[in-house]
């Protein structure tokens, strides 16, 4: 499934807003999911190949987001239970396991 370019544009600001609650850091972030600062901008930017790694980061930024007692700014596409969509790989994204390399 991909997202239209609406869709695209929200997804990345409620992702960058979601990052600015948390108060982390680029660099706590990506240690944090054993992922390089080259490969999180890309998931900012949706230019990851595996789309489960944009759904690992935005669970990720809702949990931190939450631990600061704020409320999440809501994901508009990437909304609901990722296991109810049949073309992601959801053992990954229970799992936390990011693609290998920046790609």
């Amino acid at each position: 499934m991909s997202l239209n370019p609406l869709q695209m544009y929200n997804t990345k600001k409620e992702l960058r807003k979601n990052f600015e609650i948390t108060g982390l850091s680029k660099s706590e972030v990506a240690t944090d999911l054993k992922i390089s600062e080259v490969k999180l901008e890309k998931i900012f930017n949706l230019k990851q190949r595996a789309l489960e790694d944009t759904w690992i980061l935005r669970n990720y930024l809702l949990e931190k987001v939450e631990k600061t007692g704020q409320q999440p700014v809501p994901f508009t596409a990437l909304a609901g239970d990722w296991h109810r969509h049949w073309f992601l790989k959801a053992n990954l994204i229970d799992q936390q396991q990011m693609s290998k390399g920046d790609n």
